[in-house]
């Protein structure tokens, strides 16, 4: 699940009615002695056994700290603005990096990377390129997240007219083309196959490779459309091997996960899927997404504890979309002993932005985010130095 603006209003309107709409805020100052180079970024790996993430050559421990870079405060993808407003990208990613984070989830449209099934787009590889490089600079971490078909006007009519086998041939290739664009650089934290993959229940073959509509946006995506008498497992095990096998083709050093839903938290009892240590072994380590609700951060906790299956855990989503930010904070700190990172959400605008503009519902929901990630930067990292 992900948050976009139209959602974030939906949200907001009972719980902060008297806000105005949201104003503009003015575009932040760039500070010169944000150009300057930073040190170079260890490669990141799990250690040898296999309980968290350690900076290769020094062999310290690394807890991820950071954010979704998914849309900006208007609602484009990446991808919409990247090539023409790059000075934004540029001072996006020095903002998150001032407010403490280490490491940038970003999202890449399946659409925007294959001109067709067969061919990778060069002019978008060149972009990630670039992007990989910005993040070499800055010092941040990227966790690189694919497939996306957030926006259904995006999606190549031939995608979804294309078997299971088409479609995952041509997920293989979007992700050797990323695999052999960011080999060589360790400032790429891992790929994450998709976000928030599901399947279809047995015998109950689906026709739609995308579910419901989430302001404007579709982030869940089905990897089939019948389990055609094969388990949920086999299928989920086969496609992520398929497509970890055509990441490794160029790349055997960058870290394989998928952004999981924990079903357990609105059904008791569920487990894991990708995750599982047979169905998911070709990933690394976990990633799961936690959204707790008021006065229910002991039930997350408690299916967060679900998850603690022999390999790093990194909490790839949260927010303070149901809950408090203090709650949100009790939520962080109850997950410390199982979990190896936390990733929020970032949208273009920094808590000085928030201040300056007139009251509104998106500032009243995302300062107080803002604010506690900021007061926690320190306290997180100082655990990992």
């Amino acid at each position: 699940m992900h948050l976009c603006p139209a959602l974030l209003v939906l949200l907001a309107i009972c719980v902060f009615p008297a806000h105005a709409p949201a104003a503009s805020a003015p575009p932040a100052i760039r500070d010169p002695a944000h150009t300057a180079p930073h040190p170079a970024l260890e490669w990141i790996r799990v250690s040898a056994d296999g309980t968290h993430f350690v900076r290769a050559a020094s062999g310290t421990r690394f807890v991820a700290w950071g954010f979704n870079y998914d849309h900006d405060d208007a609602g484009r993808l990446l991808e919409d603005y990247w090539e023409q407003e790059w000075s934004t990208v540029e001072e996006d990613f020095r903002e998150m990096r001032d407010l403490g984070a280490n490491l940038v989830r970003v999202h890449l449209q399946l659409g925007k990377f294959m001109q067709s099934p067969a061919d990778p787009d060069a002019r978008a590889l060149a972009l990630l390129a670039r992007l990989v490089r910005l993040a070499e600079e800055t010092g941040l971490y990227l966790d690189l997240t694919g497939l996306g078909c957030y926006h259904k006007r995006d999606v190549p009519p031939w995608y979804d007219s294309l078997t299971e086998t088409e479609r995952w041939a041509v997920q293989e290739r979007f992700w050797s083309a990323i695999a052999r664009t960011c080999a060589a650089s360790a400032a790429v934290f891992c790929y994450d196959l998709m976000n928030e993959p599901i399947l279809p229940g047995a015998k109950k073959p689906e026709t739609e490779w995308l579910t419901g509509e989430l302001g404007g946006k579709h982030f869940i995506q089905r990897i089939t459309l019948d389990l055609a008498g094969r388990s949920r497992e086999q299928v989920a095990q086969a496609w992520m091997d398929r497509l970890a096998a055509a990441i490794r083709i160029h790349d055997s050093r960058h870290l394989i996960t998928v952004g999981e839903i924990p079903w357990n938290l609105s059904f008791p009892g569920a487990k894991p899927l990708f995750s599982d240590p047979k169905t998911g072994r070709a990933l690394d380590f976990v990633s799961v997404h936690f959204y707790p609700k008021k006065g229910e951060v002991p039930k997350a906790l408690t299916a967060l504890a679900a998850y603690e299956l022999g390999k790093p855990i990194l909490i790839e989503e949260m927010f303070p979309l149901s809950c408090s930010a203090e709650e949100l904070g009790a939520f962080i700190d109850g997950s410390r002993r199982l979990a190896d990172g936390f990733l929020g959400f970032y949208w273009g605008k920094t808590i000085a932005d928030y201040a300056r503009a007139e009251p509104s519902i998106n500032g009243a929901l995302t300062r107080p985010w803002l604010e506690l990630f900021r007061a926690k930067s320190a306290e997180i990292l100082r655990a990992a130095p």
